[in-house]
């Protein structure tokens, strides 16, 4: 094998290196943001407390009930920095949060769960309204149902006629809470509550909104709020999620949490806000329902860290030396492929120096595939898929050294195989994020090492696997006209442009060319 196409073929992997490095090391880099003022104990007003953090526990699983000691040691944790809780059901051991908060000098904004069935719906609430006439000076307010028109679980009629209980039935101030859009579309519930409960969240938006704008959204949200109601206002939730899929504008991030929560603070402390923040912990459980974002919401993670202070810089990532000792490994695997194959006509020198980019490349893509995978798999099912397809595009990556240093055939067959595997995963990813995205994160981990060695690297340094069948193209290129589909209805979600980009890079793989002079010596 010409010696220069083994040089052209580093050089170019050791650019990827570099502007991989760059990226990681901006990723770990501290980001000033703003300091918000607090009022003078220091404490935020409210958040949402759902005590589902940790594995197995989830509303949805029948005879799940929480303990009074995890119930004591949460709120305990959350007193430091919260006046209050707003909870959304009494079920499940929540009735023990009024008592435990009355002890840690915290008020409670209690939620009566309102879903499809009349028996449970009323259960909930005589529960509910018996722990607010139990707990008047701790339980600043009932909630009766969070957005069940929103659901369309009730009628607003009916809907009344559970408010109209609640108020009879207690001096506590009664509410209802549900999406701004559904205060606005039904006003006359106005009527009905002591004050309204509305929640602000620009990333869910029907126009999502970008972190530079999203606090602009939310004080012209405010403002339509104030001039359409009288009565007071409550921001029953607000916030952003720190990690999952991108919509439109809006980017899940940590560093884009951490500046909505403390701008918004600082906002809500100058225009003298009432507000809940969502949510207290992250809540693993509503991934099946809302995918990689619904489950990250939390000031603090599942393991009950703080994911970020309101005072200090945030830095999105911190990978410390797992990202340095997989990147050696990486080197480590490649290295070994090339001193055990025959090469011909170069060095061994010259052969690590071919693969060495490439296995750090390698190494350091790994750690973040594993890192994608348990954000996104939520069942074993999902792993396996998930699982399946990063295996896809590690066969065709590790027989690289095989097919640069000897010309293996068998090596070109396996790059086929996942190639093949590759084009057909993404052709279902493309339909799915177009007819179903909403909840589904775009796998790009999974495809960028595989596309950028046989997309860009192996054709940019003339080599070539062979040209793959029509067929191929043809998936291809139907998986990006979904693509170019998405991009009409989500023209700044800087995650579909890089998902096009890995398509096109697919699609540039199958037109390798099969003439022998940019091709390896033939060896199995």
């Amino acid at each position: 094998m010409p010696r220069q196409k083994l040089w052209l073929f580093s050089c170019l992997n050791l650019i990827l290196l570099l502007s991989l490095s760059f990226w990681l090391w901006s990723q770990n880099q501290p980001v000033e943001l703003a300091k918000p003022a607090l009022p003078e104990n220091q404490k935020l007003q409210c958040a949402s407390y759902a005590p589902y953090y940790t594995k197995g526990q989830s509303p949805f699983i029948k005879g799940t009930v929480i303990s009074p000691e995890q119930i004591e040691h949460d709120l305990a944790l959350l007193a430091d920095r919260f006046d209050c809780v707003r909870t959304y059901s009494v079920g499940q051991g929540l009735h023990h949060v009024p008592e435990t908060a009355s002890k840690l000098g915290m008020e409670v904004i209690l939620g009566v769960w309102i879903g499809w069935t009349d028996a449970e719906n009323n259960r909930e609430l005589t529960l509910g309204l018996k722990l607010a006439n139990q707990y008047p000076e701790v339980i600043r307010a009932v909630v009766v149902g969070n957005e069940v028109l929103l659901r369309k679980e009730q009628t607003p009629a009916k809907l009344r006629a559970y408010l109209k209980r609640a108020k009879d039935s207690t001096s506590v101030p009664i509410t209802y809470a549900d999406v701004w859009e559904y205060w606005i579309k039904y006003q006359s519930m106005e009527g009905s509550v002591d004050f309204v409960t509305a929640h602000v969240l620009p990333y869910w938006e029907d126009d999502p909104q970008s972190i530079e704008a999203a606090i602009l959204h939310a004080s012209n949200v405010m403002k339509v709020l104030d001039a359409t109601f009288s009565k007071p206002i409550l921001i029953g939730e607000t916030g952003w999620p720190s990690e999952g899929r991108h919509r439109n504008a809006s980017a899940p991030s940590l560093v884009n949490q951490a500046r909505y929560i403390r701008e918004f603070l600082q906002v809500a402390q100058e225009k003298q806000w009432n507000y809940n923040l969502i949510e207290a912990f992250d809540q693993p459980w509503k991934r099946v329902l809302e995918g990689t974002v619904g489950g990250h919401w939390g000031l603090y993670d599942s393991q009950l860290n703080a994911k970020f202070s309101l005072t200090e810089a945030v830095a999105e990532r911190n990978d410390g030396w797992h990202l340095y000792l997989s990147a050696a490994l990486g080197v480590l695997v490649f290295s070994l492929l090339a001193l055990f194959r025959q090469s011909t006509g170069a060095s061994k020198s010259a052969n690590l120096f071919a693969v060495i980019p490439l296995g750090a490349i390698a190494g350091a893509i790994a750690y973040l595939q594993l890192g994608y995978l348990v954000l996104a798999c939520r069942d074993i099912y999902e792993w396996l898929a998930l699982g399946g397809l990063a295996v896809a595009g590690w066969v065709g990556v590790l027989a690289l050294p095989a097919f640069l240093l000897s010309g293996s055939s068998r090596a070109r067959t396996w790059m086929h195989a996942s190639l093949w595997l590759l084009a057909i995963a993404a052709l279902t990813g493309s339909l799915l994020l177009l007819l179903d995205g909403r909840y589904r994160d775009f796998p790009i981990s999974l495809f960028v090492l595989p596309c950028l060695q046989f997309g860009l690297v192996l054709l940019a340094a003339g080599f070539s696997i062979g040209r793959l069948p029509k067929r191929y193209v043809q998936i291809l290129a139907t998986s990006i006209l979904a693509n170019i589909a998405l991009l009409f209805i989500e023209p700044l979600n800087l995650q579909a442009w890089a998902w096009l980009a890995l398509n096109l890079l697919l699609l540039a793989a199958g037109f390798h060319k099969n003439h022998s002079s940019s091709t390896p010596n033939q060896h199995p």
